[in-house]
């Protein structure tokens, strides 16, 4: 198979690549390298996938005629579309930065996948369009229609230009909603390295809603196999599916949505816990309201996903923070 990966520089994108060329697939990825965190970190998790079946470009995804003739001359036979802009808080001050790589960049693919036939686009969703879903766990049957940020409004977005495509041009596609993904190669903006990099240098964290919070933190190295399970799992049409009968996670055309999570959230408290515990330093807190764009919980039922593939997460909490620091340390030489 050749796969196109998009966000090939990112934290998941480059360790899916990894995946990818070690079973012995041909993959071209793609990446802006834009500077929203540290391009150094980036180029780093590109100079490890050192494979003669992967080809790097830097594109961005905005680009429409660029992309327009990567896939007219690569012909890719699979899709896993990661890149986007990122950040829940950051999208409420730079929301224009969302609309240019989620919205133009995810159609620039659709129409990438349908002009040159594509047989399965796998694409990041995101947990965070469940919003203000009280309901738990979340289900892929629940309704997604109430996000609290800009940038989860973008995920759902995302889902529905999907299906219409999938509709329209009988191009299968599959979303995954990312559940607190952290481990190895993390993103510098997200909760397990700030709180790492701030205990570390006797700073104090933030911890909001008073630490009253519920998070389904899942290790990389699960979602990564998720995600490779799962491109082998295009949808197929159900001509027996209605809007009145059926889940919003398929359809009668070749669409599907899961959730990709660990499946059994954590305190905020007990993640912080485990980071202490594995530093051997206690955190300088700050205790704080719930901020803007936040959710209570998040929580992943992943029983659909498991039928689809046969794979259920494997790193526990413990054992990914571990593995997390062990890496920081290295990398930034702690």
């Amino acid at each position: 198979m050749k796969y196109l990966v998009t966000g090939a520089a990112g934290f998941i994108g480059s360790a899916v690549v990894e995946k990818l060329t070690a079973s012995g697939q041909e993959v071209v990825g793609i990446d802006n390298l834009n500077d929203y965190y540290d391009v150094n970190l980036k180029l780093a998790r590109l100079e490890r996938i050192k494979h003669e079946q992967f080809k790097f470009i830097e594109l961005d995804l905005a680009e429409r005629s660029a992309m327009a003739n990567l896939f007219e001359q690569e012909r890719f036979d699979r899709v896993i579309h990661l890149a986007a802009q990122a950040g829940v808080r950051y999208s409420i001050d730079n929301p224009h930065a969302y609309a240019d790589s989620n919205l133009v960049g995810h159609l620039n693919v659709l129409e990438g996948c349908r002009q040159t036939k594509v047989k399965h686009l796998i694409y990041a969703s995101s947990s965070s369009v469940y919003g203000l879903n009280a309901k738990v766990p979340f289900e892929t049957s629940d309704t997604v229609d109430h996000p609290v940020s800009l940038y989860a409004a973008t995920k759902k977005a995302n889902e529905l230009m999907s299906h219409s495509y999938s509709h329209l041009y009988d191009i299968p596609t599959t979303g995954l909603r990312f559940f607190t993904v952290y481990g190895s190669w993390g993103r510098p903006d997200m909760a397990p390295f700030i709180f790492t990099k701030k205990i570390l240098d006797g700073d104090t964290i933030d911890i909001n809603n008073n630490g009253d919070m519920w998070r389904d933190f899942t290790h990389v190295d699960d979602i990564v196999e998720g995600v490779v399970r799962i491109a082998d799992v295009a949808p197929n049409k159900n001509e027996q599916w209605t809007v009145e009968t059926g889940t919003p996670a398929s359809s009668s055309a070749p669409y599907a949505v899961y959730n990709i999570g660990h499946g059994s959230p954590i305190s905020l408290m007990d993640f912080v816990k485990a980071i202490e515990d594995e530093l051997g330093l206690e955190a300088k807190k700050n205790f704080r309201e719930m901020q803007p764009g936040d959710v209570y919980q998040t929580y992943a039922d992943t029983k659909d996903l498991f039928a689809a593939t046969g794979y259920k997460p494997k790193v526990g909490v413990k054992e990914g923070v571990a593995e997390f620091i062990t890496w920081y340390k290295k990398f930034y030489k702690k």
